[in-house]
Protein backbone atom coordinates (compact mmCIF):
# COMPACT_ATOMS: atom_id res chain seq x y z
CA UNK A 1 0.00 0.00 0.00
CA UNK A 2 2.99 2.79 0.71
CA UNK A 3 4.44 1.50 -2.75
CA UNK A 4 1.16 2.33 -4.35
CA UNK A 5 0.62 5.11 -2.63
CA UNK A 6 4.11 6.72 -3.67
CA UNK A 7 3.83 6.10 -6.86
CA UNK A 8 0.28 7.73 -7.01
CA UNK A 9 1.37 10.83 -5.05
CA UNK A 10 4.47 10.88 -8.10
CA UNK A 11 1.54 11.49 -10.46
CA UNK A 12 1.47 15.14 -8.87
CA UNK A 13 4.60 15.97 -10.15
CA UNK A 14 5.23 14.18 -12.88
CA UNK A 15 4.07 15.91 -16.09
CA UNK A 16 6.08 18.61 -14.60
CA UNK A 17 9.41 18.40 -16.50
CA UNK A 18 7.76 18.14 -19.43
CA UNK A 19 4.90 21.07 -19.80
CA UNK A 20 7.19 22.94 -22.16
CA UNK A 21 8.19 19.70 -24.22
CA UNK A 22 4.56 19.34 -24.86
CA UNK A 23 3.79 22.87 -25.54
CA UNK A 24 6.86 22.46 -28.58
CA UNK A 25 6.06 18.80 -29.07
CA UNK A 26 2.63 19.16 -28.95
CA UNK A 27 2.03 22.76 -30.79
CA UNK A 28 -0.11 24.43 -27.83
CA UNK A 29 -0.26 27.32 -26.16
CA UNK A 30 0.27 26.86 -22.58
CA UNK A 31 -3.46 27.50 -21.74
CA UNK A 32 -3.66 24.36 -22.89
CA UNK A 33 -1.20 22.26 -21.78
CA UNK A 34 -2.62 23.68 -18.12
CA UNK A 35 -5.43 21.89 -19.21
CA UNK A 36 -4.28 18.52 -18.07
CA UNK A 37 -4.20 19.78 -14.51
CA UNK A 38 -7.63 21.57 -14.53
CA UNK A 39 -9.40 18.17 -16.20
CA UNK A 40 -7.42 16.18 -13.60
CA UNK A 41 -7.96 17.98 -10.34
CA UNK A 42 -11.64 18.97 -11.15
CA UNK A 43 -12.74 15.02 -11.97
CA UNK A 44 -10.60 13.92 -8.94
CA UNK A 45 -12.61 16.59 -7.00
CA UNK A 46 -16.29 15.56 -8.30
CA UNK A 47 -15.42 12.21 -7.75
CA UNK A 48 -14.04 12.21 -4.28
CA UNK A 49 -17.33 12.78 -3.16
CA UNK A 50 -18.45 9.56 -3.89
CA UNK A 51 -15.60 7.38 -2.93
CA UNK A 52 -17.05 6.92 0.46
CA UNK A 53 -20.22 5.30 -1.01
CA UNK A 54 -18.57 3.65 -3.30
CA UNK A 55 -16.33 1.81 -0.51
CA UNK A 56 -19.02 0.96 1.87
CA UNK A 57 -20.70 -0.56 -0.88
CA UNK A 58 -17.87 -2.73 -2.57
CA UNK A 59 -15.03 -2.95 0.15
CA UNK A 60 -11.89 -0.71 0.58
CA UNK A 61 -9.56 -3.43 -1.11
CA UNK A 62 -11.90 -3.49 -4.04
CA UNK A 63 -11.88 0.10 -4.29
CA UNK A 64 -8.45 0.46 -4.41
CA UNK A 65 -8.10 -1.82 -6.90
CA UNK A 66 -10.56 -0.57 -9.70
CA UNK A 67 -8.86 2.72 -8.90
CA UNK A 68 -5.25 0.99 -9.95
CA UNK A 69 -7.15 -0.29 -12.80
CA UNK A 70 -8.35 3.11 -14.24
CA UNK A 71 -5.22 4.72 -13.23
CA UNK A 72 -3.23 2.71 -15.62
CA UNK A 73 -5.75 2.38 -18.54
CA UNK A 74 -6.01 5.94 -18.25
CA UNK A 75 -2.50 6.96 -18.24
CA UNK A 76 -1.22 4.28 -20.72
CA UNK A 77 -3.98 6.07 -23.56
CA UNK A 78 -2.05 9.48 -22.25
CA UNK A 79 1.35 8.06 -23.40
CA UNK A 80 -0.90 7.41 -26.90
CA UNK A 81 -2.44 10.49 -27.75
CA UNK A 82 -1.91 12.28 -30.78
CA UNK A 83 -2.54 15.55 -29.14
CA UNK A 84 -2.96 17.80 -26.33
CA UNK A 85 -7.00 17.65 -26.29
CA UNK A 86 -6.42 13.50 -25.98
CA UNK A 87 -4.30 13.72 -22.66
CA UNK A 88 -6.61 16.30 -21.44
CA UNK A 89 -9.38 14.14 -21.53
CA UNK A 90 -7.48 10.70 -20.30
CA UNK A 91 -5.96 12.81 -17.41
CA UNK A 92 -9.85 13.21 -16.47
CA UNK A 93 -10.08 9.59 -16.50
CA UNK A 94 -7.09 9.54 -14.43
CA UNK A 95 -8.81 11.18 -11.91
CA UNK A 96 -11.34 9.40 -11.00
CA UNK A 97 -8.90 6.33 -10.65
CA UNK A 98 -7.04 8.43 -8.42
CA UNK A 99 -9.73 10.31 -6.56
CA UNK A 100 -10.89 6.60 -5.67
CA UNK A 101 -7.18 5.64 -4.43
CA UNK A 102 -6.43 8.34 -2.55
CA UNK A 103 -9.68 8.40 -0.98
CA UNK A 104 -9.67 4.47 0.44
CA UNK A 105 -5.90 4.47 0.40
CA UNK A 106 -4.96 5.60 4.46
CA UNK A 107 -7.82 3.65 5.87
CA UNK A 108 -6.08 0.86 4.27
CA UNK A 109 -2.58 1.63 5.15
CA UNK A 110 -4.13 1.97 9.27
CA UNK A 111 -5.75 -1.03 8.91
CA UNK A 112 -2.68 -3.18 7.84
CA UNK A 113 0.08 -1.44 9.54
CA UNK A 114 0.84 -3.04 13.09
CA UNK A 115 2.60 -0.46 14.46
CA UNK A 116 -0.67 1.59 15.45
CA UNK A 117 -2.40 4.17 14.00
CA UNK A 118 0.36 7.23 14.91
CA UNK A 119 2.52 5.02 13.06
CA UNK A 120 0.37 4.24 10.15
CA UNK A 121 -0.09 7.95 9.80
CA UNK A 122 3.66 8.82 9.55
CA UNK A 123 3.99 6.14 7.22
CA UNK A 124 1.05 7.41 5.18
CA UNK A 125 2.74 11.11 4.85
CA UNK A 126 6.42 9.60 4.25
CA UNK A 127 4.83 7.57 1.44
CA UNK A 128 3.36 11.01 -0.24
CA UNK A 129 6.61 13.25 0.53
CA UNK A 130 8.57 10.82 -1.14
CA UNK A 131 6.24 10.40 -3.97
CA UNK A 132 5.87 14.18 -4.30
CA UNK A 133 9.90 14.39 -4.60
CA UNK A 134 10.66 11.27 -6.57
CA UNK A 135 7.84 12.46 -9.41
CA UNK A 136 9.76 15.52 -11.29
CA UNK A 137 12.59 13.23 -11.33
CA UNK A 138 11.07 10.16 -12.74
CA UNK A 139 9.26 12.74 -15.02
CA UNK A 140 12.76 14.66 -16.25
CA UNK A 141 14.56 11.20 -16.82
CA UNK A 142 11.89 9.58 -18.93
CA UNK A 143 10.76 13.06 -20.33
CA UNK A 144 14.29 13.27 -21.81
CA UNK A 145 13.84 10.12 -23.74
CA UNK A 146 9.71 11.27 -24.60
CA UNK A 147 7.36 13.35 -23.64
CA UNK A 148 5.36 9.89 -23.10
CA UNK A 149 7.87 8.34 -21.37
CA UNK A 150 6.22 9.45 -17.76
CA UNK A 151 2.38 8.44 -18.83
CA UNK A 152 3.73 4.82 -19.49
CA UNK A 153 6.20 5.12 -16.39
CA UNK A 154 3.04 5.36 -14.64
CA UNK A 155 1.45 3.03 -16.40
CA UNK A 156 4.20 0.43 -15.56
CA UNK A 157 4.11 1.67 -11.81
CA UNK A 158 0.76 1.61 -11.10
CA UNK A 159 0.70 -1.90 -12.94
CA UNK A 160 2.91 -3.26 -10.48
CA UNK A 161 1.54 -1.77 -7.35
CA UNK A 162 -2.28 -3.21 -8.73
CA UNK A 163 -0.39 -7.01 -8.81
CA UNK A 164 0.90 -5.86 -5.05
CA UNK A 165 -2.60 -4.91 -3.78
CA UNK A 166 -3.78 -7.93 -5.17
CA UNK A 167 -1.69 -10.35 -3.88
CA UNK A 168 -0.71 -9.38 -0.58
CA UNK A 169 -3.49 -7.06 0.71
CA UNK A 170 -5.69 -9.22 2.23
CA UNK A 171 -9.77 -8.58 2.13
CA UNK A 172 -11.40 -5.68 3.95
CA UNK A 173 -14.39 -6.00 5.62
CA UNK A 174 -17.04 -3.47 4.50
CA UNK A 175 -17.94 -0.59 6.81
CA UNK A 176 -20.88 -1.64 9.11
CA UNK A 177 -22.65 1.47 7.59
CA UNK A 178 -22.97 2.52 4.23
CA UNK A 179 -22.36 6.25 3.50
CA UNK A 180 -24.77 8.16 1.45
CA UNK A 181 -23.52 10.02 -1.97
CA UNK A 182 -24.78 13.43 -0.38
CA UNK A 183 -23.07 12.82 3.37
CA UNK A 184 -19.73 15.20 1.76
CA UNK A 185 -22.31 17.57 0.89
CA UNK A 186 -24.16 17.76 3.75
CA UNK A 187 -20.97 17.84 5.68
CA UNK A 188 -19.96 21.68 4.20
CA UNK A 189 -22.92 22.83 6.52
CA UNK A 190 -20.68 23.03 9.28
CA UNK A 191 -18.88 26.13 9.46
CA UNK A 192 -15.54 25.13 10.82
CA UNK A 193 -14.93 22.45 7.88
CA UNK A 194 -15.88 24.82 5.09
CA UNK A 195 -13.37 27.09 6.68
CA UNK A 196 -10.88 25.10 6.60
CA UNK A 197 -11.66 23.63 2.77
CA UNK A 198 -11.81 27.35 1.31
CA UNK A 199 -8.01 27.91 3.48
CA UNK A 200 -6.96 24.85 1.35
CA UNK A 201 -8.39 26.23 -1.59
CA UNK A 202 -6.43 29.66 -1.63
CA UNK A 203 -3.16 28.29 -0.71
CA UNK A 204 -3.73 25.34 -2.82
CA UNK A 205 -3.98 27.88 -5.89
CA UNK A 206 -0.56 29.39 -4.63
CA UNK A 207 0.76 25.84 -4.63
CA UNK A 208 -0.20 24.65 -8.22
CA UNK A 209 0.58 28.36 -9.84
CA UNK A 210 3.71 27.31 -8.97
CA UNK A 211 3.48 23.40 -10.07
CA UNK A 212 1.81 23.93 -13.42
CA UNK A 213 3.03 27.64 -14.47
CA UNK A 214 6.40 28.22 -13.07
CA UNK A 215 8.30 26.00 -15.15
CA UNK A 216 7.23 28.26 -18.49
CA UNK A 217 9.25 30.89 -17.28
CA UNK A 218 12.42 28.92 -16.17
CA UNK A 219 13.36 27.94 -19.17
CA UNK A 220 15.56 25.24 -18.77
CA UNK A 221 15.70 21.68 -20.32
CA UNK A 222 13.72 18.85 -19.10
CA UNK A 223 16.28 17.42 -16.86
CA UNK A 224 16.95 20.40 -15.22
CA UNK A 225 13.25 21.09 -14.83
CA UNK A 226 13.22 17.43 -13.01
CA UNK A 227 16.13 18.18 -10.50
CA UNK A 228 14.40 21.57 -9.58
CA UNK A 229 11.36 20.15 -8.78
CA UNK A 230 12.93 17.29 -7.24
CA UNK A 231 14.34 19.74 -4.81
CA UNK A 232 11.07 21.35 -3.99
CA UNK A 233 9.28 17.87 -3.50
CA UNK A 234 12.23 16.82 -0.89
CA UNK A 235 11.47 20.30 1.14
CA UNK A 236 7.76 19.49 1.18
CA UNK A 237 8.37 15.68 2.32
CA UNK A 238 10.38 17.10 4.87
CA UNK A 239 8.52 19.87 6.22
CA UNK A 240 5.07 17.95 6.00
CA UNK A 241 6.45 14.79 8.15
CA UNK A 242 9.02 16.33 10.61
CA UNK A 243 8.97 20.62 10.80
CA UNK A 244 5.23 20.44 10.91
CA UNK A 245 4.69 18.02 13.68
CA UNK A 246 7.12 19.50 16.03
CA UNK A 247 6.68 23.46 15.29
CA UNK A 248 2.33 22.55 16.05
CA UNK A 249 3.46 21.11 19.13
CA UNK A 250 5.46 24.11 20.08
CA UNK A 251 3.45 26.75 18.52
CA UNK A 252 -0.59 25.72 18.36
CA UNK A 253 -2.10 24.79 14.76
CA UNK A 254 -3.41 28.05 14.38
CA UNK A 255 0.01 30.53 14.95
CA UNK A 256 1.91 27.54 12.62
CA UNK A 257 -0.19 28.12 9.82
CA UNK A 258 -0.79 31.91 10.25
CA UNK A 259 3.29 32.29 10.06
CA UNK A 260 3.20 30.03 7.46
CA UNK A 261 0.85 30.99 4.94
CA UNK A 262 2.23 34.65 5.12
CA UNK A 263 6.19 33.42 4.69
CA UNK A 264 4.49 31.59 1.87
CA UNK A 265 2.83 34.61 0.20
CA UNK A 266 6.33 36.22 0.65
CA UNK A 267 8.23 33.88 -1.01
CA UNK A 268 5.52 33.62 -3.95
CA UNK A 269 5.49 37.33 -4.22
CA UNK A 270 9.49 37.26 -4.95
CA UNK A 271 8.72 34.77 -7.51
CA UNK A 272 6.36 36.95 -9.09
CA UNK A 273 8.83 40.32 -8.03
CA UNK A 274 11.98 38.61 -10.09
CA UNK A 275 10.10 36.01 -12.39
CA UNK A 276 12.66 36.94 -15.24
CA UNK A 277 16.20 36.41 -12.84
CA UNK A 278 16.10 32.52 -13.15
CA UNK A 279 17.95 32.00 -10.21
CA UNK A 280 15.76 33.76 -8.05
CA UNK A 281 12.68 31.94 -9.63
CA UNK A 282 14.24 28.79 -9.05
CA UNK A 283 15.25 29.12 -5.64
CA UNK A 284 12.00 30.62 -4.50
CA UNK A 285 10.39 27.49 -6.05
CA UNK A 286 12.31 24.95 -4.47
CA UNK A 287 11.97 26.97 -1.08
CA UNK A 288 8.12 26.80 -1.55
CA UNK A 289 7.83 22.89 -0.97
CA UNK A 290 8.79 23.95 2.22
CA UNK A 291 5.55 25.81 3.06
CA UNK A 292 3.40 23.67 0.93
CA UNK A 293 4.69 20.27 2.62
CA UNK A 294 4.21 22.40 6.20
CA UNK A 295 0.50 23.70 5.38
CA UNK A 296 -0.35 19.74 3.48
CA UNK A 297 0.20 18.23 6.97
CA UNK A 298 -1.39 21.18 9.21
CA UNK A 299 -4.51 21.91 7.45
CA UNK A 300 -5.34 18.00 6.69
CA UNK A 301 -4.55 17.50 10.29
CA UNK A 302 -6.89 19.88 11.22
CA UNK A 303 -9.61 19.07 8.97
CA UNK A 304 -9.92 15.57 10.18
CA UNK A 305 -10.39 17.00 14.51
CA UNK A 306 -12.81 20.43 13.30
CA UNK A 307 -16.20 18.82 11.85
CA UNK A 308 -18.82 16.24 14.07
CA UNK A 309 -18.85 13.78 10.94
CA UNK A 310 -16.98 10.62 9.90
CA UNK A 311 -13.29 11.19 8.98
CA UNK A 312 -13.81 10.00 5.45
CA UNK A 313 -16.72 12.24 5.07
CA UNK A 314 -15.14 15.08 6.59
CA UNK A 315 -11.83 14.27 3.89
CA UNK A 316 -13.83 13.84 0.96
CA UNK A 317 -16.12 17.30 1.89
CA UNK A 318 -12.51 18.79 2.29
CA UNK A 319 -10.62 17.55 -0.60
CA UNK A 320 -13.85 18.68 -2.81
CA UNK A 321 -13.05 22.34 -2.13
CA UNK A 322 -9.42 22.21 -1.92
CA UNK A 323 -8.99 20.24 -5.42
CA UNK A 324 -11.02 23.31 -6.96
CA UNK A 325 -7.77 25.93 -6.91
CA UNK A 326 -5.35 22.51 -7.97
CA UNK A 327 -7.53 22.36 -10.55
CA UNK A 328 -8.03 26.06 -11.96
CA UNK A 329 -4.86 27.25 -10.34
CA UNK A 330 -2.77 26.67 -13.40
CA UNK A 331 -5.27 26.79 -16.41
CA UNK A 332 -5.89 30.62 -14.89
CA UNK A 333 -2.12 31.81 -14.17
CA UNK A 334 -1.58 30.66 -18.12
CA UNK A 335 -4.38 32.92 -19.21
CA UNK A 336 -3.94 35.30 -17.11
CA UNK A 337 0.68 35.72 -18.31
CA UNK A 338 -1.26 35.36 -21.99
CA UNK A 339 -2.71 38.68 -21.73
CA UNK A 340 -0.26 40.53 -19.25
CA UNK A 341 2.68 38.26 -18.26
CA UNK A 342 4.36 36.64 -16.31
CA UNK A 343 4.91 38.60 -13.18
CA UNK A 344 1.03 38.96 -12.51
CA UNK A 345 0.01 34.95 -12.13
CA UNK A 346 2.35 34.96 -9.11
CA UNK A 347 1.14 38.47 -7.24
CA UNK A 348 -2.08 36.65 -7.66
CA UNK A 349 -1.06 33.29 -6.23
CA UNK A 350 0.88 35.09 -3.14
CA UNK A 351 -2.77 37.38 -3.01
CA UNK A 352 -4.84 34.13 -2.38
CA UNK A 353 -1.70 32.51 -0.28
CA UNK A 354 -2.00 35.63 2.33
CA UNK A 355 -5.97 35.75 2.20
CA UNK A 356 -5.99 32.48 3.49
CA UNK A 357 -4.38 33.68 6.84
CA UNK A 358 -7.26 35.61 7.86
CA UNK A 359 -10.40 33.46 6.58
CA UNK A 360 -8.33 31.21 8.95
CA UNK A 361 -8.53 33.52 11.72
CA UNK A 362 -12.64 33.41 11.33
CA UNK A 363 -12.12 29.81 12.63
CA UNK A 364 -9.13 30.49 15.22
CA UNK A 365 -10.88 28.77 18.07
CA UNK A 366 -11.63 25.34 16.59
CA UNK A 367 -8.16 25.31 14.84
CA UNK A 368 -6.61 26.19 18.38
CA UNK A 369 -7.94 23.62 19.65
CA UNK A 370 -7.05 20.56 16.57
CA UNK A 371 -4.91 18.17 17.68
CA UNK A 372 -2.38 16.00 16.05
CA UNK A 373 -4.35 13.11 14.22
CA UNK A 374 -2.15 10.62 15.88
CA UNK A 375 -3.30 11.64 18.98
CA UNK A 376 -6.77 10.31 18.32
CA UNK A 377 -6.48 6.95 17.84
CA UNK A 378 -9.29 4.97 16.08
CA UNK A 379 -9.53 1.86 13.81
CA UNK A 380 -9.41 1.05 10.34
CA UNK A 381 -13.38 0.58 10.21
CA UNK A 382 -13.42 3.91 11.17
CA UNK A 383 -11.03 5.49 9.40
CA UNK A 384 -13.24 4.31 6.09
Amino acid sequence: MAFASVVSFMGIGLVDPILPLLRTELHATEAQVSLMFTSYFMVTAVFMLITGWVSSRIGAKRTLVVGLVLIVVFSALAGLSAGVNEIVVFRGGWGIGNALFIATALATIVGAASGGFGAAIMLYEAALGLGIAMGPLVGGLLGGISWRGPFFGVTVLMSIALTLVLTLLGPTPKPPQRSSITDPIKALAHRGLLTIGVVALLYNWAFFTILGYAPYPMRVSVHALGFIYTGWGILVAIFAVFVAPRAQSLLGTAKSLYVSLVLMSLDVAAIGIWVNDRPVLIAGVIISGAFIGFNNTLVTGTVMNVAPVPRPVASAAYSFVRFFGAGLAPFVASTIAANSNDHMPFFLAAATAVLAAPVLATAHRLVSGARPAAAHPQTSAEAG
